[in-house]
């Protein structure tokens, strides 16, 4: 297929910015001359790892070796040694790609190592790679067993990048701002090989901050790519920072993605900059399968419509597809299209179980649709779904009407067993006040006049903080331990 990076070997393009992290930074010239030289020394490779961490030496290390033609296993530098040990051992790297200086624990450092020069001089000649061949192999959270490893091909790269240009208008001119971590397909294909393969430019804050945030917004950039976590600062912060407000009412685009903005921190951000957040809807199987269009209305509590290429549809429990777009009726999300993965990594059992037999890929994921095709989101099928009183219930509509309460700080819903509902809905809360935390009955009237009585939680247990992951989203089986 044609170069997933145009602008590298684009003689227009040689002085433009393409890559800042901190004080470091490289042009199109550099950036093509430093992947050049790496590449030349991996080639042949066939995969190799990546230690992931937030560095121009993890953006270089990827440009090289999809340049290269070789598959690139991203390792997060946060994970276990057990987990490493089976990533590694699963996978199979020839070797991997480090910063000079980065301590690699014992699984990893056992591999050959080489490292990423970013100085490196080299002439650039993307290898003719076929649209099939993997690109990345991006490991899910193993949140149900051991990590699977989705083999995402250089297609399904350029097809969901593509397709977000087109949504998002995003052209050589946008410069993106993120502090996301680089090991998943959001910090990585989204945030740096996305810019890349426009030609514009990014800038990565290293570890997210609102200092940065604003400093970089005000000095030109056009796009903010976050998950809510960070929203959530970014709100919590305006109360009292007039040059965040400003910075932010400046930017082009705000998206946030990997879970659900509460509509609170959507409304507090429009009203402290006149700026909408925007939000799109993907895993990494599939990278990305809907988003509010840049042209669009950014509708708070919704993922927009199918990108260009993806279909998708909504199925009842026995798979029969739903017909209705009435906001209301909840289905599992299913898609096709060119941004799929091909494969979980020597897991042709989990492969078959992932598609349906005419092809649709099944994501676990529960919705409705609106009127005019927006999609809304109301949670995993295995841990947001919850049955009761012969209701179908997503735990997400409830955690935002439970955060719109001015004594609650965070929340998370499930379900239990219970002897007559089948399921009872459980809100687990922190409160803004852990001295004086609503109480149970003042939040499931709460939730009854937001939503309806069938929705009201009918437990509500107090924590002083919910359990969450590298991503910040709320790892709900953790919630009985918490």
């Amino acid at each position: 297929m044609p170069s997933l990076f145009p602008a590298l070997t684009d003689p227009e393009a040689a002085r433009r910015s393409a890559l800042r992290f901190g004080e470091r930074a490289l042009t199109y010239a550099e950036l093509a001359a430093a992947a050049g030289a790496l590449a030349g020394r991996i080639g042949g490779a066939g995969r190799v790892a990546l230690w992931a961490t937030p560095s121009l030496e993890t953006a270089v290390g990827v440009v090289a070796a999809l340049t290269a033609g070789v598959s690139v296993v991203p390792l997060n530098p946060r994970s276990g040694e057990g987990e490493l040990g089976h990533i590694l051992s699963d996978s199979a790297p020839s070797l991997v790609l480090a910063a000079p200086g980065d301590e690699l624990p014992a699984p990893v450092a056992e591999l050959e190592r080489v490292d990423v020069d970013v100085r490196g001089r080299g002439a650039c000649a993307p290898a003719e790679a076929a649209d099939e061949e993997p690109a990345l192999v991006v490991y899910t959270s193993g949140t149900t067993g051991p990590p699977k490893g989705a083999v995402i091909p250089r297609r399904a790269v350029a097809a969901t990048l593509d397709a977000l240009a087109d949504a998002w208008q995003w052209t050589a001119d946008d410069v993106l701002v993120h502090g996301l971590p680089l090991f998943h397909v959001h910090g990585l294909v989204l945030g740096v090989l996305g810019p890349l393969r426009r030609g514009g430019a990014v800038r990565h804050l290293g570890r997210f901050g609102t200092e940065g945030v604003t400093r970089e917004l005000g000095a030109g950039a056009t796009m903010l790519f976050g998950v809510p976590t960070m929203y959530h600062r970014l709100a919590e912060a305006l109360t009292t920072d007039p040059e965040l407000a400003k910075a932010l009412g400046g930017a082009r685009l705000l998206v946030s993605g990997s879970a659900a903005l509460p509509v609170h921190d959507h409304e507090r951000i429009a009203a402290a900059t006149g700026r909408r957040v925007i939000e799109r809807y993907g895993m990494t199987e599939t990278l990305m399968n809907t988003s509010v269009r840049a042209d669009g209305e950014p509708r708070p509590g919704t993922v927009g419509v199918p990108l260009p290429g993806v279909e998708l549809r909504l199925v009842e429990d026995d798979g029969s597809p739903i017909t209705a777009y009435d906001g209301e009726t909840v289905g599992e999300i299913q898609v096709r299209g060119p941004n799929l993965f091909t494969e979980y990594l020597n897991r042709p059992d989990a492969t078959a179980a992932a598609f349906t037999p005419d092809g649709w890929f099944r994501t676990g994921d529960m919705a409705v649709r609106e009127s005019d095709g927006y999609l809304r989101i109301v949670g995993r099928r295995a841990t947001d779904l919850i049955k009761s009183g012969g209701y179908k219930i997503g735990a997400g509509e409830i955690e935002n009407a439970l955060l719109e309460h001015p004594g609650v700080r965070e929340a998370a819903v499930t379900g239990e067993p219970d002897d007559d509902l089948g399921e009872r809905i459980v809100a687990w809360v922190v409160p803004a006040d852990p001295e004086a935390p609503p109480g149970a009955e003042e939040l499931a009237d709460h939730v009854a006049r937001r939503l309806a009585p069938h929705k009201r939680p009918r437990v509500v247990r107090h924590l002083g903080a919910l359990p969450r992951n590298d991503m910040g989203k709320i790892m709900k089986r953790a919630l009985g331990d918490a």
